[in-house]
């Protein structure tokens, strides 16, 4: 079955960086768009970034735009995200995602914790 792995998640100050990571395993993965999620307490899970397959279309949430940087590479079945001037408010799980052909797949999703 398809699984994907995040790691990287932890404890930041504000303004501080950490760079998330999930690979995929038995998954065509370079012909899937891969991105990332995040769920903070009480509130609705919300996108974070995606990125597309073959053209590397890249799609930002409005909040962390110009902060946060989606990358993959298809030779490691990973997806990444650079996540730079951290602010309170980035506190979450951050779920991997990857859909294709109709299917739809979630990692179990990583702590990050932005507090001083």
């Amino acid at each position: 079955q398809v699984q994907l792995l995040e790691s990287g998640g932890g404890l930041v100050q504000p303004g501080g960086s950490l760079r998330l990571s999930c690979v995929a395993s038995r998954l065509p993965f370079s012909t899937y768009v891969v991105g990332w999620y995040r769920q903070a307490p009480g509130k609705e899970r919300e996108l974070v970034a995606t990125l597309g397959d073959a053209e590397g279309t890249t799609n930002y949430g409005d909040s962390v735009k110009g902060r946060f940087t989606i990358s993959r590479d298809n030779a490691k079945k990973s997806v990444y995200l650079q996540m730079n001037s951290l602010k309170s408010e980035d506190t979450a799980v951050y779920y991997c995602h990857a859909r294709g052909y109709g299917n739809w797949y979630w990692g179990q999703g990583t702590q990050v914790t932005v507090s001083s």
